[in-house]
């Protein structure tokens, strides 16, 4: 008597098992779908938009499990394509530059591309030199932070605080009009009308544009900007250095010294705000009680020093993103204009500010120091 067995099935062999490189057609074999969807998702190309969030994950799961790599500079021959872009700015320091450069970083990520980041620490030769180094290594883009624009750069540029109108580059800027008028309308609804402030460095693209805001909305709200309570901030140790506390500690004891009244401050950025809380306190002046303090950009240290700083907020990391975005749709497509990117501020109000004091006890706080 004879007895029937159910045919035999061979399990799919995972091309692991062979112990060599997966390739994207075994890839696609695996999953069941064409190389050129396998790989649309694996490069986050743009043609992966169109792709359903469920066969996205069903290819990089079975990526994971497969360890499967793509092989880069078969990409890069094929298409005659670096996926690479380049980032300048005038130095690296957290605070400003580092979030931006978050942004930045978390988009290219995110659409497959690599980048090379250099600081030019304001020097006129380096800003020239660089794009002509990092063309010859093939990138297919700029973006500028803080940055003047080179001469002759033949592929597509981004400027974050660019305010240069300059053919063939896309200006992201914050509305620095804006962004005045939050900070001293903040203070005089406390009621501060002596109110100091610090000026940005020579070299940073955004000091005149916002040093030039402020007084518009000083004008409008009727509070003297008087030269005995302005100080420009300009580094300490060279032409161009990060901005840091120390540098803040600096000048408020310059502003100090002046021994001219004042009952609050507005400072270009957080770093320096923060130096000068500092400053102020070892000199036995309360902050907010005596002093009140407005920074600018809202950094992580914002929120936790002390006390917490007010801060008009820049939206720095939005700012990279939307740097990083627009400079691919660029690359994709040469044709697209090439728009200005505003973007709002925000006040953002912590315990920095209070209601103005009788000014006359600061000038004896100020008088003793």
């Amino acid at each position: 008597m004879s007895s029937s067995m159910p045919p035999r099935t061979n399990p799919r062999r995972s091309p692991v098992d062979t112990g060599k490189p997966v390739s994207l057609k075994q890839m696609a074999e695996f999953v069941g779908l064409s190389p050129a969807t396998v790989s649309a998702v694996i490069n986050h190309s743009p043609a992966s938009r169109s792709i359903p969030q469920e066969t996205k994950d069903r290819i990089l799961k079975a990526a994971r499990e497969l360890k499967y790599k793509p092989n880069f500079f078969a990409r890069s021959l094929r298409q005659k394509r670096s996926f690479t872009v380049a980032v300048l700015v005038p130095e690296l320091s957290e605070g400003y530059a580092a979030t931006v450069l978050g942004g930045i970083e978390d988009q290219l990520l995110q659409e497959g591309y690599l980048y090379f980041v250099v600081s030019h620490r304001g020097r006129a030769d380096l800003i020239d030199e660089y794009p002509r180094l990092l063309m010859h290594r093939g990138v297919e883009g700029f973006i500028l932070i803080n940055t003047s624009v080179p001469d002759d750069v033949s592929v597509p540029i981004v400027a974050i605080a660019g305010h240069s109108q300059t053919a063939g580059v896309t200006n992201v800027v914050v509305d620095n009009d804006k962004a005045g008028r939050l900070a001293l309308e903040h203070l005089v609804s406390l009621g501060h009308r002596k109110i100091a402030f610090f000026k940005g460095h020579p070299w940073s693209s955004d000091t005149e544009p916002r040093w030039n805001a402020v007084c518009r909305a000083a004008n409008d709200l009727g509070v003297e900007v008087s030269p005995e309570l302005t100080v420009q901030l300009s580094g300490r140790t060279g032409p161009l250095e990060p901005s840091t506390p120390e540098e803040g500690t600096f000048y408020a004891l310059q502003l100090l010294a002046r021994r001219q009244p004042f009952t609050a401050l507005i400072a270009f950025n957080d770093t320096s705000a923060i130096g000068a809380i500092g400053a102020f306190r070892d000199a036995g002046i309360a902050v907010p009680e005596r002093i009140s303090v407005v920074g600018f950009d809202d950094i992580t240290a914002a929120a936790f020093t002390y006390p917490r700083l007010t801060t008009v907020r820049q939206p720095l990391h939005q700012m990279g993103v939307l740097a990083a975005t627009t400079l691919l749709e660029r690359i994709t497509n040469p044709d697209l204009p090439c728009d200005h990117i505003t973007v709002a501020p925000e006040l953002v109000i912590r315990e920095s500010t209070c209601p103005a004091r009788d000014t006359s006890r600061v000038r004896d706080k100020v008088k003793t120091f």
